[in-house]
């Protein structure tokens, strides 16, 4: 059976789960500084189609009975 050498150091251990954790900091601001362009109709690199029906629910109603 395979054991290893030497322990690995707490110094290390927290060096890692640092670099982990502020990789997923980086990850999620950036979804949230896109979920926040495309609320405010603001996203340039982000294309996706509009739902009117979703968007303002009396205008579809209006439009539906046309």
């Amino acid at each position: 059976m395979a054991v290893p050498k030497k322990r690995t150091s707490k110094s290390k251990t927290k060096i890692r789960k640092s670099i982990w954790r502020d990789k997923a900091n980086k990850t999620a601001l950036k979804a949230f500084s896109l979920a926040k362009s495309i609320l405010t109709n603001r996203s340039k690199s982000f294309y996706y189609a509009i739902n009117h029906k979703f968007m303002d629910p009396l205008k579809s109603v209006s439009n539906n009975e046309e």
